[in-house]
Order: structure tokens, then sequence, then C-alpha cells
């Protein structure tokens, strides 16, 4: 009668039998299995080095951003944009452009452009805020808002109106979702589009009847002649 082998006794035995395979292996392909074990190891070095050399790339941009925010809350735009030589500080187009690839230079392009947009050259913060990469969430409803204002100084009412629908999209809730279709309302009727801003008011009467935003919506409404 065979010997019933346990869990231990098959696990041992496997390993011997794993082990067996990759020595007659190696023996055979020597050169191979160097050569791929330092590029694998080379890989991990690489792959670690630039872990490293990220957080140091994050953390001295997050030092630069904290100085020019400074400068946008004391409302000083070209300060905030462009730093000061004679303090050695750094703006926001320059954290953008050197550390583009941080969480805190992909801020700096926000920034940038709500510092543009209170110099009045929207298209240079309409530049700036294309390249940026909203939050999820309710933190990147604002900056989406932000564009479609940007849009809307430049005139370009239908796009204003469909950048402000994706702002109300962007994070559902009772507040700033029937705020944005109250404003993307009428953007679209800035563009002529009638239809889709009756569309938008209607969105907010039937599904945010309570928000702050009803009141407003049903009056507009009324105006278009869809009451």
């Amino acid at each position: 009668m065979s010997k019933k082998l346990s869990k231990e006794d098959l696990e041992q035995d496997l390993l011997i039998e794993y082990s067996s395979r990759f020595m007659y292996f190696y023996s055979q392909n020597k050169a191979a299995v160097i050569g791929g074990s330092v590029g694998l190891i080379l890989a991990v070095l690489l792959i670690a080095g630039y872990l490293i050399y990220s957080s140091q790339q994050e953390q001295q941009a997050q030092v630069l951003l904290g100085v020019a925010e400074q400068a946008l809350l004391m409302g000083d735009f070209e300060l905030a944009l462009y730093g000061d030589d004679d303090q050695f500080t750094l703006g926001f187009v320059q954290i953008a452009r050197n550390f583009g690839r941080t969480s805190a230079g992909n801020l700096a392009r926000y920034y940038a452009a709500i510092s543009e947009f209170e110099l009045g050259n929207y298209e240079d913060a309409l530049d700036y805020i294309k390249d940026f990469s909203p939050p999820r969430g309710i933190l990147g409803v604002a900056p989406i808002s932000m564009h479609a204002n940007i849009l809307l100084e430049l005139e370009r009412y239908e796009d204003a109106a469909r950048m402000f629908e994706r702002a109300a999209n962007w994070d559902i809730n009772s507040s700033t979702t029937p705020y944005n279709l109250f404003e993307a309302a009428q953007a679209f009727i800035e563009a002529g589009n009638r239809q889709r801003a009756i569309e938008n008011l209607n969105t907010i009467m039937n599904d945010y009847p309570n928000s702050q935003t009803a009141p407003q919506a049903q009056r507009l409404r009324g105006k278009l002649g869809a009451g």
C-alpha cells in the first residue's frame, strides 16, 4: 500500500523538481539567464531611481508653489506668474514648465490660468487651463467651471456651455450640479441654442427643485416661454 504524501511532502517534492528544472535550464542557457538577470536588476534599479527622483521633484515643486500661491492670494498676479529674480522665487509659469509631471506642476497650470484670467489675458489663460488635469470628485468642479468662464470671455458660447455641462456632471450633487447647469443654459442662450438651454433648465427644475438655483431656473425658463 502506497504511503499518502502530506501537503508538506508534496510542496517539498515540487520545490525539488522545479529547482532541478531551473538548474538544468541554467546550465544549458547560462549566458541568457545571466543577461536576463542583469537586465531585470537594472530595470528594478531604474524604476527605484525614478521614484526617488519623482518624489524629490514633487517636494521641491511644492515648496516653490507655496511661495507663488502667496503672491496669488495677495492679488499680485504678475509676481505669481513669473516670480522675482531678486528674491530667487519662481512663478507658476516656471513651475509648470520645469515640474510639469508633478502634482504641483499640474496645479501651477491651473493657478497660471487664474492669474492670466485676472490680468485679462484670456487666450493665455485658456492655454494653461487646457493643459491642466482636474482632480476627481468635487475638487475638479471649480477648475472645469473656470475653463468654461474663460471660454465665455472669448465669446465661445457653445464651447463654454458644454464645458459648464461637464462641470455639472463631474461630481453629481445638489449644489454645484444645478449651478453649472444654469450657467450652461445661459451660455446656450448666448449661442442661440434655445432648446438646449431649456433642457438644462428642466433638469434643474425636475431633479433639483429644492436647490438654490431652482428659482432662477424657473424665472429664466418663463422668460423663454417654456413655463
